[in-house]
């Protein structure tokens, strides 16, 4: 399989690149934890009023913002753009896609209907952005340290909780060395005896939840591969990450959902990488497992 894709880009994407097309909007939320104050409320703006900035100045959206024209260069560049006019070039390249659509907030007048379409399609777009940020680079660097380590430690806390057991599900059903705590104290009683050999997945939405943080840390320092898997690609965990998987997704609230779902599938698209890269193996141990579970049929 080829994955011959660069490697160690921190890079999400560059403005100038015609081979592909990355939608600004997903680009502005995977970065706005990390803006300062005075350049979100420059996010929040652009956020909601992309097609406005099309036709404005920068002075205009300064004014708008309440802010100089200074922080909303600053934001532009802080989004890996060059400057006010990439940003405009970026929005009418999105604006041009038919399959764009920006959600409504759900509100508490909506029906179940209303909701429940409201939701699926939040989801959705959470998928859709997570693949238009990802860095294929570190996704083929993730697939080789996943293949290689002589033990996968995969860690997380809290909501995080359910997706770092569907890693080791998968990669269990590979044949690989691989076990998932989501305990704060055995997460880093674990890292603490790692080595070079070895590997730590840590998976934080926010990126700044205690736990993680620290073991993902713990683990670099003992010399382990580090990868996180997270919402913010300015987020202390990515310190001491050798690679950062960033998932995307537009949701306010702290219980976040749509979110999950994105990590989910990066996970998914690595284990199905990972798979067609070791298919003899998967397909065998795929073969005894379900003979083991045939025998708890009815």
């Amino acid at each position: 399989m080829d994955l011959n894709f660069p490697v160690n880009d921190k890079v999400i994407y560059e403005s100038n690149d015609e081979n592909r097309s990355i939608n600004i909007l997903s680009i502005i939320r995977s970065k706005e934890k990390s803006l300062a104050n005075s350049e979100k409320k420059v996010s929040e703006w652009v956020q909601i009023n992309a097609q406005k900035v099309v036709r404005m100045s920068m002075a205009q959206v300064a004014h708008e913002c309440d802010v100089s024209d200074t922080t909303v260069l600053r934001f532009c560049r802080s989004i890996g753009l060059l400057g006010f006019t990439d940003l405009k070039l970026s929005i009418v390249r999105d604006i041009s896609k038919p399959h764009e659509e920006i959600l409504g907030e759900i509100t508490p007048s909506d029906d179940l209907r209303t909701i429940t379409q409201k939701v699926f399609q939040l989801n959705a777009q959470a998928l859709n952005d997570t693949v238009e940020v990802i860095n294929f680079g570190s996704m083929a660097e993730a697939v080789e340290l996943i293949r290689n380590a002589r033990r996968i430690l995969i860690i997380g806390v809290g909501t995080s909780g359910p997706i770092v057991r569907i890693a080791e599900n998968y990669f269990l059903r590979l044949g690989l060395n691989c076990k998932s705590i989501t305990d704060s104290y055995l997460q880093l009683m674990e890292a603490s005896l790692l080595d070079k050999e070895d590997l730590v997945i840590g998976v934080s939405h926010s990126g700044y939840s205690l736990d993680p943080v620290h073991t993902v840390k713990v683990a670099k320092e003992r010399g382990s591969k580090t990868i996180c898997i997270t919402g913010n690609d300015q987020a202390p965990i990515t310190e001491y990450a050798d690679v950062v998987l960033l998932s995307v997704s537009r949701e306010e609230r702290a219980e976040t959902i749509a979110s999950r779902l994105a990590q989910i599938s990066i996970i998914d698209a690595l284990y199905v990488i990972l798979s067609i890269e070791l298919l003899e193996t998967a397909a065998n141990n795929e073969k005894i497992i379900w003979d083991a579970i045939m025998s708890k049929m009815v």
